[in-house]
């Protein structure tokens, strides 16, 4: 018998008879215990996470192994099935949804994170990859130049709940020029060697902290790393029909009194209007008002948030996303739009019905310029949305959301962060009486 199912077999007879002696806490601990013993290289796992999926959570893993492993949990093994089968750019990748009532798994003896019903510290980050693209180029050993492998150390060290991805996570699209040498060997294009230096691996402290909500970007669609995206983290079943999904409908997740609603954007022109999917954004953006408030709207591309322009002064905005958010701009159940695409930190209230937004997409690719004060922002199209009051901050780093205490309503500590994790500064995001459109305040970072 193949040593991994040997394990296997084993783990399901110890914790049945456990169970059945009596011995029924010890059985929760199993699965974890068996992490320490050895296990063939054969056997391990390329990556296995956990993550939000249009119906819950799944967890999922990318073997060398010709068939799946099994998920050994506390209430017994689990049969994992290929969501992908293996083929020359990738190898074979496995999911199996999960239940509400585990309290332990793990795959080959690793541990894997569990969803918690209501998480109370959110990590955010975005634009993650290491740029190889032409002449356009980063130096992906080199820490103060692709932070991303310190950053997921260092956001993995404050001990999350959750994560949340809001996209572009490949960015090794060509080969790295002859004689350079900050990105010599490295692999480029959309396959399984690119997205492991690219995210996978540098991710792995991440990935083992806590669940992941994934937004898709821009350098996922399809003519990019969009069927890596469908095939490794799309949170809908794989069409075999369908070699890369252009536009992926809504999934909601529930965070226990707060609803993520996941855009997929990456086929939103920023700067000028594509028609082919304006109706799809234009109903999804109106149906988040038929959910439960508040919702956090989770999605790669921002619709009002600027970088520096001629004499520094901020412009910009999603032309598509704006035409689709038409006259009745965002529902009120909105209470955050979170966003990255633009390389930097923004925090930002508007004068007219549009809730706050933050921008986090300084996770790891090279870094825009916006200007520290936002007031004054010049959007495209005829929207009327005007900047109130925000801020930018440059440079690497990451967010954690920590949730206040029950009799602080659902207020949330927002906590900047340095790729070293050190805390750069705070803000406030505090929802109106109702819980629904909140306001960001952020003194500490106003100076900076």
């Amino acid at each position: 018998m193949h040593k991994t199912k040997f394990m296997a077999h084993l783990t399901h007879m110890v914790l049945d008879w456990l169970r059945r002696n009596g011995f029924g806490r010890f059985a929760a601990l199993l699965p974890l215990s068996l992490a320490v013993l050895p296990v063939t290289a054969a056997a391990m796992p390329q990556s296995a996470w956990v993550q939000a999926v249009a119906d819950g959570f799944e967890a999922r893993v990318v073997t060398d192994a010709a068939t799946c492993p099994l998920l050994m949990t506390d209430k017994g093994e689990k049969a994992m099935t290929p969501r992908a089968a293996a083929d020359p750019h990738f190898p074979l990748l496995c999911s199996v949804p999960l239940t509400k009532n585990l309290t332990a798994m793990s795959i080959a003896g690793a541990a894997l994170p569990l969803p918690k019903a209501q998480p109370q510290r959110i990590l955010v980050l975005g634009d993650t990859g290491c740029r190889i693209n032409g002449s356009d180029l980063q130096d992906c050993g080199d820490p103060q130049k692709w932070p991303f492998p310190s950053v997921a150390v260092a956001a993995a060290a404050l001990k999350p709940d959750l994560v949340i991805h809001l996209g572009d996570y490949l960015y090794r699209e060509s080969p790295c020029p002859p004689g350079n040498s900050g990105c010599s060997g490295s692999p480029w294009g959309d396959n399984w060697p690119s997205w492991k230096a690219d995210f996978f691996a540098p991710a792995a402290p991440l990935l083992a902290s806590a669940p992941i909500v994934l937004a898709r970007g821009n350098h996922e669609d399809c003519t990019r790393a969009g069927s890596g995206f469908l095939r490794l983290l799309g949170p809908f079943a794989l069409d075999p029909a369908t070699a890369c999904n252009p536009h992926l409908p809504v999934y909601t997740v529930d965070l226990g009194g707060l609803t993520l609603a996941v855009m997929d954007d990456a086929a939103a022109p920023d700067t000028d209007i594509d028609g082919t999917f304006l109706p799809a954004f234009t109903r999804e953006i109106r149906n988040l008002g038929n959910l439960p408030a508040p919702v956090w709207f989770v999605h790669h591309r921002p619709i009002w948030s600027p970088i520096a322009g001629p004499l520094d002064i901020p412009v910009g905005g999603n032309r598509t996303l704006i035409a689709a958010a038409g006259k009745s701009l965002i529902p009120p159940t909105v209470q955050l739009m979170l966003s990255g695409h633009i390389h930097t930190f923004e925090a930002i209230n508007y004068q007219r019905r549009v809730p706050p937004q933050i921008v986090a997409g300084n996770g790891g690719d090279e870094l825009h310029h916006a200007p520290r004060d936002l007031r004054g922002s010049i959007f495209q199209g005829r929207s009327g949305v005007m900047v109130k009051d925000g801020l930018s901050v440059g440079g690497f780093g990451f967010l954690l959301f920590v949730r206040d205490t029950p009799s602080n309503g659902s207020a949330w500590t927002v906590e900047l962060y340095k790729p070293d994790g050190t805390m750069e500064g705070t803000c406030r995001l505090t929802p109106g009486a109702d819980g629904r459109r909140a306001r960001l305040d952020c003194p500490d970072l106003a100076g900076k």
